[in-house]
Order: structure tokens, then sequence, then C-alpha cells
């Protein structure tokens, strides 16, 4: 449903149609700028309200935002994109995916504020590793990882597994809880292969080889695969939410927890927000990261960005809509509204003081917080491999068919590896 939410205050620098950043006013010309947002929360209303002030800031121009279900970000997006008839922003989460439609924001922005500022995710929206360019500023910095029902385990009488904890041991204390309790499922993971990809290399997945080349598939990968099928076949896993959807659709499990059928959800930060509102003091609950094995305790890195596309008739003025958006004080308040973790430098050393947090909600995002330093390298470089999104589905269809019993879990790695070529074919 296309509305108007006039908000941009997260870039700042005086944006002025016609001038680069820092010039004087001028009169301009009515532009009319598309904005494709979905939000977990209240992302796509806080940028509303931010580019109310870069409107008053630049006469004549007027922001559009077309508030969508994700489902149209992931694949009706790509297809107009493809057709010459996408919007001239949007808020993306398959960053390397739609590299080649980004508009490259370098000849309008200030090129040190932003290397200073975004540091490394500036490379997870760069079409290759020798292109320089700024191409998307990252408004969501996100970690997967597990909130748990803190007062069914308290009711169980089951101690909580502690930081070191490994998958075994949260399966084994959820199944108590939950027998304990008559809570209906042990564990849910999101239907992502993002999600699943943290914990398969915890088992020691590599997901390249030693030359970068991506491989998905390898030993431990399948290990972590054979466990979580077995999950769903013995209950531990709440089997509907990989089992009740075709194809790579998107499915997350938080509805399920929201409503106390859930002891532990694989999920990620951005759930925060949805959690604090909708659980209010039904139950306490708390985020406690990634459990651990061979690979470490790592989950996956990820987010949403805002970039601009070159298909725009109005290339300066979408950079400086964007560029309003980074700035450090209008980040910062868009960090604050939505609750979620910074990826601007500056805002993360100064911190951040959340609007209307609850205690649950503020421990929740200082526990994401602490989560960052144990991401592995090799989950950082496969969010910021430009054909992750095919991996990804290639993970949620052939483990799907092995959750359902089509194929046997060798069966479905086979495929596996099989639909990773014929990708990687596809590309060149």
């Amino acid at each position: 449903m296309s509305h108007k939410l006039n908000a941009l205050k997260l870039l700042g620098a005086s944006a002025v149609l016609g001038l680069s950043v820092g010039a004087g006013a001028t009169t301009a010309s009515a532009q009319e700028i598309r904005f494709m947002c979905s939000g977990d929360g209240n992302e796509c209303e806080v940028l509303g309200e931010i580019s109310k002030r870069f409107e008053a800031e630049n006469p004549g121009v007027t922001v559009n935002i077309d508030k969508v279900p994700y489902k149209a970000i992931l694949e009706s997006l790509p297809v107009q994109l493809a057709g010459g008839t996408g919007p001239d922003l949007a808020k993306v989460t398959d960053l390397g995916g739609l590299s080649e439609y980004y508009l490259d924001l370098a000849p309008y922005v200030d090129r040190d504020y932003w290397e200073k500022s975004f540091g490394g995710t500036l490379d997870w929206y760069r079409p290759s590793a020798d292109d320089d360019g700024i191409y998307g500023m990252h408004s969501q910095l996100t970690i997967t990882g597990a909130y748990v029902n803190k007062t069914l385990f308290d009711q169980a009488g089951v101690p909580m597994p502690g930081p070191d904890a490994s998958w075994d041991d949260w399966a084994e204390a959820s199944r108590k809880v939950a027998k304990a309790t008559e809570t209906d499922f042990p564990m849910a993971m999101d239907r992502s292969g993002h999600r699943i990809a943290g914990p398969a290399m915890s088992y020691g997945a590599k997901m390249f080889d030693a030359d970068g080349n991506p491989i998905l598939v390898d030993d431990a990968f399948t290990a972590y695969v054979q466990k979580f099928v077995d999950w769903h076949k013995d209950g531990t896993m709440a089997r509907d939410v990989w089992a009740g959807s075709g194809g790579n659709t998107y499915q997350d499990g938080s509805q399920e927890f929201i409503n106390g059928q859930l002891v532990y959800l694989y999920s990620g930060s951005w759930q925060v927000q949805k959690m604090d509102t909708n659980i209010g003091d039904a139950f306490d609950w708390v985020v406690t990261g990634s459990p651990c094995g061979v690979g470490g305790c790592t989950g996956m890195p990820g987010g949403a960005g805002v970039v601009g596309f070159k298909q725009t008739e109005h290339p300066e003025i979408v950079a400086k809509l964007i560029d309003f958006f980074a700035q450090q004080d209008n980040y910062a308040e868009l960090t604050a509204k939505t609750k979620n973790i910074p990826a601007h430098i500056g805002v993360a050393d100064e911190g951040v003081t959340y609007v209307d947090a609850s205690p649950a909600a503020a421990a929740a995002l200082n526990a994401w917080g602490a989560q960052v330093a144990k991401l592995a390298p090799v989950a950082f470089m496969y969010q910021g491999y430009k054909n992750n999104r095919a991996m990804f589905n290639i993970t949620v269809t052939r483990v799907t068919q092995a959750i359902v019993g089509e194929l046997t879990v060798d069966e479905a790695m086979a495929r596996a590896k099989e639909d990773l070529a014929d990708a990687l074919a596809a590309t060149k």
C-alpha cells in the first residue's frame, strides 16, 4: 500500500537540489522520489519522519514511501529492477545480489565521512572486490541468535545452559522444559538459508574452499543438516515452520514464541521490537546468542540497507536523501527509535539511548551487541558474497525436502551441490 511517510533525518548534511552536500539553498523543480520500504517494526515510519525534514530543506521534493511486505522486497523488487520499472530507492536485504542495479553515491557524498562511519559494511554493497564505490547505507546491523522463554525455564526448574553451551545442550534443555510445562514446541528456527548458516558454521562448515570459491556443502554442513532434520522428526523442532511451506519461501517462528508455544526460537536481533511490543509482561524472555561448536559460537551478520538505483531520473537528490539518513544525528535517531544495532561506527561508539525500550528490550539489545565479537570471519565473508542469495535459497529448498522425506539428507546435499554449480554457471 502506497502512502506518504515524510521522514528522513538520518543522513545529515544540508541536502539541496542541484548542489553538492554543504552548498547553499536553491529553488528546485518538483521531484517525486519513490522509496520502497519493508520493516519488521517501525523502520519505514521513522524513515518517513526523517524524510519530512529532508523535504523541508529541499522545496519541491516529495518522498513517497511505499511500505510493502518483506516478500515483495525479496520477490517483486528484483523483477521490477530487471524490467526497468523499480523505485528510486529501497530498503533491501539482498545486498550483493542486487548490486548491479545500485546507484553509486560517491560523486554526491563525502567519501571520507562514509568510509569512517560505515567501514566494512560498504563492501557488502559493492559489485566486485576492486570496486570502491559507495552504494548503500547499512541501516540495520543484525545478528542471528536465540530468544528463550525464561519463564518456562523457571517454571520447569531446569537450569538455562551457559554461554558456551552447544546445540545439543540447548536441545536437551528445551525438550525438558517443554515436557515439564506442557509447551507445544521445544525449539524452532526461521525458515531461511541465512538463519541456518550460522549454526552450520558453528559445526565447522566452511562455505568456501581455500581459494574463496563457494562450496556450501561439506562434511560439517551435512552433519548439522542431519541433526536439524532429525530434530524435526523427533519433535524437538516445530515442524511446520520449515515443512509448512514450499520452495524457498521465508517463514519465521516469532508468532509461536510470542504466543508462549515455544521454549527456544533461533531468529535474530531484528525481532526485539516485535517481542517487546507483543509479549509485554506475559512472560520473561532473554537473548542468548548462538550455541557453540567446533567452529565457535557464531551467528550470521546481516541486516538491511538503503540503496538508490541507477535507473532513477533523480540520481543527485536520491543520493542526498540517503546521505541525509547517514548523518550521525539522524542515524542515531533512526537506531534509537527502531531499537536496532547501529552499523554507524560513530553512533556505536557513543552508545544508543533506546526510545521507550522496556528493561527486557534494553537487555536484549545489549546482549545482541555483545554477540558481534563472536562472529566468525567466514560469516562476514558469506554475508558479503554476491551470490549468497542463491546459496540461501538452495539451502532452504533442499533441507526442507529432507525434513519432509522427499530426499534423504545425503541426496539433498548432493542436489544442493548440483544446484550451486548450475547457479554459478548461470551467473557466468
